[in-house]
């Protein structure tokens, strides 16, 4: 067997649908069993040493649509401050950390920004839309009386955990009526995919969302690509 069997056999099995995982397990098999053979003199080298290991694909990122957005902040409507939190994670990217951490002096509503702790203590400023100020000040305006200075409460007047944030994000899914799972960090997905689409450029989504390298804010962009695309095609004349 020469190298070159080998990777036409990692590429027939990719032909077949078998994952980069997968793949790497197969090579990892043939290359065992060469390295047996030459560590008993029967060959010389092993065909499979110098063999690329196949690449582990992406997973696929969960995103909502327009409609299902709309219905998930329909069903938290009568809730200003869990329709305040779902606002903030579509209309700004914020992780859920970054929520859950927020402070009343993080949160300038007249200059219409929130300043954020992002990964590694960076600090960044994100600008604030209509609909996320709106949403902000109905909050305020019946959030209870509290010395804890985060923004967001939970019902004993503490600052919202995280676990509590990503159980009001599964409580509306269900209400709405959304079938796929989805996380907080999907709508942060959301927001990158639709702020993409939109035209906006990688190097303003990179300081928006606090990336740490503009190779995975590239990301959006390719989504963005992919969607006008299929969208493209659907509309074929």
């Amino acid at each position: 067997m020469s190298k070159t069997d080998i990777i036409e056999y990692l590429s027939y099995l990719a032909d077949l649908g078998r994952s980069g995982v997968t793949r790497a397990r197969k090579l990892a098999s043939i290359r065992e069993f060469f390295s047996y053979l030459c560590d008993h003199d029967v060959i010389s080298d092993s065909p499979a040493a110098k063999v690329a290991i196949p690449k582990k694909e992406r997973k696929t990122q969960t995103y909502l649509r327009p409609d299902e957005y709309a219905r998930l902040l329909s069903a938290a409507g009568s809730n200003p401050r869990d329709f305040a939190i779902l606002q903030l994670f579509l209309q700004t990217g914020v992780r859920v950390s970054e929520l859950v951490h927020l402070t009343l002096t993080d949160v300038d509503l007249v200059n219409k920004v929130i300043s954020v702790d992002g990964k590694g203590s960076k600090q960044r400023s994100i600008p604030l839309e209509k609909k996320a100020v709106m949403a902000l000040k109905n909050y305020l305006a019946v959030r209870p009386h509290s010395s804890d200075p985060h923004f967001f409460l939970n019902y004993e007047g503490v600052g919202l955990s995280r676990r509590g944030a990503e159980k009001i994000i599964e409580k509306y899914r269900r209400l709405s009526g959304i079938t796929k799972r989805f996380s907080a960090h999907s709508l942060r997905h959301t927001f990158g995919s639709y702020k993409a689409e939109q035209g906006v450029s990688p190097f303003q989504l990179k300081e928006w969302m606090g990336h740490s390298s503009i190779s995975v804010t590239q990301l959006y962009v390719h989504m963005s690509r992919e969607s006008a695309r299929r969208a493209m095609e659907q509309t074929s004349l």
